[in-house]
């Protein structure tokens, strides 16, 4: 487990919140992530952290702070799940017995023209006539709503038919969704990644996909850089509002 560095109480911490894994590929690409953030906006302390398996966890790093610190949470969810409504709230609960003043972001996703923009970056630029928006999948209707919304989404902003896929939960797996597209026509689907790192799910879909025939398969979003500057977004705008309600 990856102890929790001490953070200087110059500069503003962000504190990117990863799911975590047992599939070190995950904590690397969240690393990755980290540092793109870092060279993008240098006058923040950029650390990565997660909820689950992999270290250190999100309150781990906010007790390395020095008192009197400023730390925005920047959840790495693309739904507004079960981390996002519960697990997050539950770190800021516990951090604030801490010297430390503590505010986490939105979600990223539903969503947004940076969203899909990275979404769009991993799959090849052209010669597809239709795509499968391959998610993680979840057991809130509301949340999963927003994942249907984005692959209708990415089918407009690509101009092409779209289906949603589901790896857990409910909804129609990967290969389903491929084979529903080829049905009505398609002969060459591909499959976008509602993923932002690599990991058990992500895997067995892009397995189920290419069994099924899709033609191409995206990776995870990883550093995209537009996911950089939808992260870097969400932390500003946190950080604005607090110093205009500083000043």
């Amino acid at each position: 487990m990856r102890s929790a560095r001490l953070i200087p109480r110059s500069r503003p911490a962000v504190v990117l919140v990863a799911h975590g894994s047992r599939d070190p590929r995950a904590a690397a690409s969240t690393e990755a992530l980290a540092r793109a953030v870092r060279r993008d906006r240098p006058e923040w302390t950029v650390r990565a952290s997660y909820l689950d398996h992999a270290g250190p966890r999100p309150l781990d790093v906010l007790a390395a702070l020095p008192g009197g610190s400023r730390a925005v949470l920047v959840p790495l969810l693309l739904t507004a799940a079960y981390h996002g409504r519960v697990d997050l709230p539950a770190v800021i609960r516990d951090a604030s017995s801490l010297p430390v003043r503590v505010t986490a972001t939105d979600v990223l996703g539903p969503a947004s023209p940076l969203l899909l923009a990275a979404v769009t970056r991993r799959l090849p630029p052209d010669g597809l006539d239709a795509v499968v928006l391959a998610a993680a999948g979840t057991r809130d209707d509301t949340a999963r709503g927003t994942i249907g919304d984005a692959a209708t989404a990415l089918g407009r902003h690509l101009g092409l038919p779209s289906a949603v896929s589901c790896a857990s939960g409910p909804g129609e797996r990967a290969d389903e969704a491929v084979r529903r597209l080829q049905r009505a026509g398609a002969r060459r689907v591909g499959m976008a990644a509602y993923f932002l790192a690599p990991g058990l799910l992500y895997d067995a879909s892009a397995r189920a996909a290419r069994e099924a025939g899709a033609v191409a398969v995206a990776e995870p979003l990883g550093d995209a850089p537009e996911l950089v500057r939808l992260v870097a977004a969400r932390a500003e705008s946190v950080l604005s509002g607090s110093l205009a309600t500083a000043a």
